[in-house]
Formats: C-alpha cells, sequence, structure tokens
C-alpha cells in the first residue's frame, strides 16, 4: 500500500482506541523497550504525545529515561521552515501546545542534532523493511538526516508492521527499531 492509503487506514484504527487501552498498548511498548541494547547511550530525543491524535503516551519512556539519569531532549516544530529545534527537557522546561495540539517546550537549552544518540520516532504506519509513514510533513526525515550516522532511530507503533510501503523515498530516512506492543522489529 502507499503512504497515503495507510495514513488514512491508521488514523482510523488509532482513532478507534479507548483511553485506557491507549495507556496499556503504551505500557507495553515501553516495557518492550527496556530489551533493546540502547541504554549505554547519552542524549536521547523523544516526542510529547499528541493527545488528540491518540499516539502512544511517551511518559513511561519519559520514566525510564529519567530513572536511567538519562539527557532527554524534546523538539519545537517550525512549520515555516520544516525545521525542528531541540532543548534539554528539565524540571523547569516550560510545555505549552501549539496550534496543532504539539505540545512543545517555550525555550531551553538547545542541542544540536549531531549530539543526539537515540531518537525515538512517532509515525502511523511502518513495514518489515523498516520505512515509516508519519503524517506526511517531513519534520522526521529533515532531523535524521542531519544527525550523526550511529544515531539509532527508534518506531514507536501501536500496530503491527505492514509487509511493504510502496512509495519510499530516497529521501524516507529508515528505522533501526521499532517496536509495538508485542513485537520489536530490528532492520
Amino acid at each position: 500500500m502507499n503512504k497515503s492509503e495507510l495514513r488514512k487506514i491508521y488514523k482510523s484504527k488509532r482513532k478507534d482506541l479507548s483511553k485506557d487501552q491507549i495507556e496499556d498498548l503504551s505500557l507495553a511498548i515501553s516495557n518492550q523497550l527496556l530489551r533493546l541494547p540502547v541504554w549505554n547511550h547519552s542524549f536521547y530525543h523523544i516526542f510529547l504525545a499528541i493527545e488528540e491524535q491518540k499516539e502512544i503516551n511517551t511518559e513511561y519512556i519519559l520514566n525510564i529515561l529519567s530513572g536511567k539519569d538519562k539527557n532527554v531532549l524534546i523538539s519545537k516544530s517550525d512549520f515555516k521552515t520544516g525545521a525542528m529545534t531541540h532543548v534539554l527537557l528539565t524540571d523547569n522546561t516550560v510545555i505549552k501546545k501549539n496550534k496543532y495540539h504539539i505540545p512543545e517546550p517555550i525555550d531551553g537549552i538547545a542541542i544540536t542534532d549531531d549530539q543526539i544518540d537515540v531518537v525515538f520516532i512517532p509515525l502511523l504506519a511502518f513495514d518489515k523493511q523498516g520505512h515509516r509513514v508519519g503524517y506526511g510533513k517531513g519534520f522526521y526525515d529533515r532531523f535524521l538526516a542531519k544527525c550523526k550516522p550511529a544515531t539509532i532511530k527508534i518506531g514507536l507503533s501501536f500496530f503491527e508492521a505492514e509487509d511493504r510501503i510502496t512509495d519510499v523515498f530516497e529521501s524516507d530516512i529508515g528505522l533501526d527499531y521499532c517496536i509495538t506492543p508485542y513485537s520489536i522489529y530490528e532492520f
């Protein structure tokens, strides 16, 4: 299937999830993450869930990162340039939802793309080759292209892999792992 078809299908599947299902599935994904060999790094980039889009609740992952005393980074999106800037999440970080309901930091200590070791990536769908479907704006592809080659890219999905996304572009950045409540995919 192509990205447009998959976006439609997986937005609908997410829409059908209850709050309790989202919490249970998000916790299961977090528990799966603990099995990955990715915890010996310093800088971990994570997204804050867009509740209105029924995204994975990343609070559980934030708790893991905090418990492991990791540097946690969150982003702010510039919809004019399509770029993301990243700041260190601290106790003093003020977070506000933008007009697209994305929770973002107001300001903070800036961290460059090339400092980031691990990125947890939101997505709607993915395939068995490690390609992903997001919302279609390309923010993560542009961001990941600026990261160092060794940066570990981990997709998080409520649903299992599709066989194949038919319209993958050369500029699409693939995943190293994708974690679902029941599976760990390694690419």
